[in-house]
């Protein structure tokens, strides 16, 4: 009996996605092959989307969690005509490829997310439809339906195990996402074997305590049943949906169906041919795919470009008989709307007092707010400790979805995964805060902002031993280390009003790297030198009356103040030196080498290096024979200006440092 047009298709995903896996001889052909009857049902008879402008506003979201997939995908945005080539297929997994081993997004057109660590794209798929809640509340009018879409997530038992998905989802479930439909390729294998080795619940149940609607398609082999679930997941509107889907990994491969050893290797050329029997895939040439099932992928995309059509021709309309919502979408979709605090006075003089830094940010937050309307964030409980809190725009909630203000509980990991999805679904400029002990929790995905090139922003306050009675727990000491570690990513410890103005407008002109602002809790004197010579990353403070400094002292934040200190006394000892403020030295190296030579000149070799926090890369600035007046180990409980003190980080110290260095 012949096979229908869909039965064809839905094997030539299998089929494309074992013979590039086989060619690279490295890959996962486990979940291709299980999920690619929910993938092709979704793909071809459910969501918006137009491979012709992948970018459409309105198009629905796809985000692969389970990454290891990828050639699922790949084979989705070659047969649908996103642009990759039968060559890319084969090339997966080769260096500069389209088809890399996880899919990247800037890398290639139809990925909306870089995925790969489980669970990650469960949780940034939150964020997106976080951002589509909020903006449909903000610009959908009667009969105008502008922001109307949904976001689906696939992955598998691993996305499941990973806690990130449990901290993303209740948050969901909480808020009432209904716009959010989850599908779980629901195999019961992992790579050590059977999942109940280690993995016994009823995810289920645990999704229904969430607050979603659950569903069970008993077949994944059965795409009417496929079809109806996720029909009946979207005429849900109070509640996001996880569709179980029962599948077999590796199906169609009589060897490896149902077995651990499908999930993450090539299945081998013998089944590879054993599958191609097996489907009834009669062509034994790797990567062909009769025409006919190319053009009925072309007679969907086709149809599914009418989708953006109509949505063009809705939004034509729509901004005549709004025409100042159009202004507002313009404004919310103008990368440059930060750009203005550059010349704007009362940005950059926000305090002249002495003030703790994240009180200046949370300043310079509702500052910024008048004139970017489409700021969205909040932090992990926290609000209070950390100033995110903006005054007059309402909390977002299932009731509220206006509301600007995100609450996100106490899920620092699952924030930042959120926070990367808020702003990769377009249209928001979003910020998550937390405190700074915590970035250990919030890292993961902050290295995913970094390699997606997504300029989220992190507001990290307490940032030192300043922290006190806390005690070591709640005291940073190695994170700054971890973060200018970090490829890509800008991390700001400001040392008074000016330097924090700094960090925000660098980070919220960000285009393509996250920035993190690393703030005090106590109160910081504003310093006469300060300026917005902070946007190079370092400049010069307060300099030596001599053309040649005796020494230099570096310093950041809290201590800079310190490093001003030392400086007046050595004076009394006529000893002068160059005091160099030093707010991002990521944001420093990026400067032209004659700048930092300027700053730092390669003459000057007796050189301090003073802050608070561990002294793990300061070699790079003060030498092999320079000093570090900072933490080599973890912090106390104590009031903060005892603990300065205590652990030697003082005026005296640094004095003492660049003597000795004399």
């Amino acid at each position: 009996m012949s096979q229908s047009i869909d039965s064809r298709s839905i094997n030539a995903i299998r089929i494309l996605s074992a013979d590039a896996i086989q060619k690279a001889n490295s890959g996962h052909p486990g979940l291709p092959l299980g999920a690619a009857p929910a993938a092709y049902t979704l793909w071809s008879k459910i969501m918006k989307h137009n491979p012709k402008n992948p970018k459409w506003e309105n198009r629905d979201r796809f985000i692969l969690s389970g990454g290891h997939g990828s050639m699922l995908l790949y084979s989705l945005l070659h047969l649908f005509g996103y642009g990759l080539t039968v060559e890319d297929l084969q090339n997966f997994r080769q260096l500069h490829s389209l088809t890399p081993g996880h899919p990247e997004y800037r890398h290639t057109a139809g990925v909306e997310a870089t995925t790969g660590p489980l669970g990650a794209g469960m949780a940034m798929a939150v964020g997106m439809a976080m951002a589509e809640r909020h903006l449909s509340s903000v610009f959908n009018k009667e009969n105008y339906p502008v922001v109307d879409h949904y976001t689906y997530v696939l992955g598998g038992d691993g996305c499941m195990m990973e806690g990130i998905s449990y901290e993303a989802f209740s948050l969901a479930g909480t808020l009432g996402l209904s716009k959010l439909i989850v599908l779980y390729d629901s195999n019961d294998i992992s790579i050590e074997g059977g999942t109940n080795i280690a993995f016994r619940e009823s995810v289920r149940d645990r999704f229904k305590s969430f607050g979603f609607q659950t569903l069970l398609v008993e077949d994944g082999n059965d795409p009417d049943a496929i079809l109806a679930a996720i029909t009946e997941a979207k005429a849900n509107t109070t509640q996001p949906s996880m569709i179980e889907i029962k599948t077999k990994i590796g199906a169609g491969c009589p060897a490896k169906e149902g077995k651990a050893s499908a999930h993450g290797e090539p299945l081998g050329v013998e089944n590879v041919a054993a599958l191609r029997e097996n489907l009834g895939w009669e062509d034994t040439t790797p990567f062909a795919v009769p025409q006919d099932i190319y053009d009925h992928f072309a007679s969907i995309a086709e149809k599914n470009k009418t989708d953006e059509d109509t949505w063009n021709e809705l939004f034509a309309e729509y901004k005549k008989a709004y025409p100042e919502m159009a202004e507002l979408w313009d404004q919310y979709h103008d990368e440059d709307s930060a750009s203005k605090f550059l010349e704007d006075e009362t940005f950059w003089n926000i305090s002249d007092k002495a003030d703790a830094t994240r009180n200046i940010s949370g300043k310079l937050i509702n500052h910024m707010k008048q004139s970017i309307p489409n700021f969205f964030g909040g932090a992990a409980d926290l609000a209070p400790s950390t100033k995110t809190y903006m005054s007059d725009l309402g909390d977002f909630s299932k009731e509220t979805p206006e509301g600007s203000n995100l609450h996100f509980g106490v899920r620092e990991l699952a924030m930042a995964a959120i926070g990367n999805g808020i702003w990769l679904h377009g249209g928001l400029r979003p910020f998550v805060s937390t405190f700074f002990v915590f970035s250990d929790y919030v890292k993961p995905m902050a290295r995913l902002s970094a390699l997606m090139q997504v300029p989220l922003t992190y507001v990290l306050t307490h940032d030192s031993i300043g922290v006190g009675e806390d005690g070591p727990t709640h005291e940073p000491i190695e994170q700054l280390a971890m973060f200018r570690a970090l490829p890509n990513f800008y991390a700001f410890r400001p040392a008074d009003a000016t330097e924090t103005a700094a960090a925000w407008y660098f980070a919220a002109n960000s285009k393509l790297a996250p920035t993190a602002l690393i703030l005090s809790r106590q109160n910081l004197p504003q310093l006469s030198g300060s300026s917005k010579e902070a946007l190079k990353g370092a400049y010069i403070l307060e300099d030596s009356t001599k053309d040649i400094p005796d020494a230099i002292i570096i310093a950041t934040g809290s201590e800079v103040q310190l490093a001003v200190e030392a400086r007046k006394k050595l004076l009394e000892e006529n000893v002068d030196v160059r005091v160099v403020s030093m707010p991002c030295m990521d944001l420093f190296r990026d400067q032209p080498d004659s700048y930092q030579e300027q700053i730092l000149p390669s003459s000057v070799t007796k050189r301090v290096a003073v802050e608070a926090l561990s002294t793990f890369g300061w070699e790079r600035y003060v030498g092999l024979t320079g000093k570090v007046v900072g933490m080599t180990g973890f912090g106390a409980s104590a009031p903060g200006d005892l603990l300065f003190p205590y652990f030697g980080i003082t005026t005296d110290a640094v004095v003492a440092a660049v003597k000795d260095q004399l």
